[in-house]
């Protein structure tokens, strides 16, 4: 499976001295294929995130085209657009996405749930148990860490059985093993078939790339390419 961006932007309107627009994402086109790790990298502001969230199917890009393999992401109705993001996409996402009331195992099975599909139990407690979080499964979010509930969104977005990765620094509240780890799990995810896209700092994280982009001013520039497992 293959996103396609081409020549999206995201333009913001704002008040000076008279109307005035700045771009958050200038336009630009961008492949993120099956099989690959594509890395995307850049300072706080520089678009990163907006740019994930375009290709999330989360925020409609102001011009271009976002493309899953035959189809126009933001050609279809809401319905059909929620329909194909729980289908087709995890996203992990920067901040917060725990559900309080809900325990760790709980919150991990919530889309599968929400979506009347099986639930993948087994996967959930293998994915709990590599991530290093599985004696946490009967705890409350609100008992974790921040590296504890950034695992936890990792492991939600892995057992979706979704075609695409989108992960906004996965591995931000994370010590050197456990960073080591999460990128060992995309990369296998990746060259497993997947589609992975990672917004990080973490320079690393070129070590599991196949293809990598810096990030600044709303543009990118590829920097390198490492197709053998770190």
């Amino acid at each position: 499976m293959t996103i396609k961006a081409e020549n999206i932007s995201k333009r913001y309107f704002r008040k000076t001295g008279s109307a005035n627009y700045f771009y958050a994402v200038s336009p630009l086109s961008l492949e993120i294929r099956g099989g690959e790790v594509t890395l995307l990298m850049g300072r706080s502001g520089s678009g990163k995130t907006t740019l994930l969230n375009m290709l999330a199917g989360l925020l409609a890009p102001t011009e271009g085209r976002v493309w899953i393999d035959e189809t126009d992401l933001y050609s279809l109705d809401d319905k059909a657009l929620s329909r194909l993001r729980s289908e087709k996409i995890g996203v992990i996402p920067q901040g917060r996405s725990a559900i309080d009331t809900l325990t760790v195992m709980e919150n991990i099975l919530l889309p599968a749930k929400l979506y009347g599909k099986p639930l993948p139990d087994e996967s959930a407690r293998q994915w709990m148990d590599h991530l290093g979080i599985a004696h946490l499964a009967d705890s409350r979010p609100g008992s974790l860490s921040g590296g504890e509930l950034r695992r936890m969104a990792i492991a939600r977005a892995m057992i979706q059985g979704s075609d695409i990765l989108l992960a906004d620094e996965p591995t931000g509240d994370l010590d050197d093993e456990n960073t080591a780890l999460v990128l060992s799990a995309f990369w296998a995810a990746a060259h497993a078939g997947k589609a992975v896209l990672l917004v990080t700092h973490e320079k690393d994280a070129l070590d599991y790339a196949d293809q990598a982009y810096q990030m600044s001013a709303g543009m990118i520039q590829p920097v390198g390419q490492n197709k053998e497992q770190p």
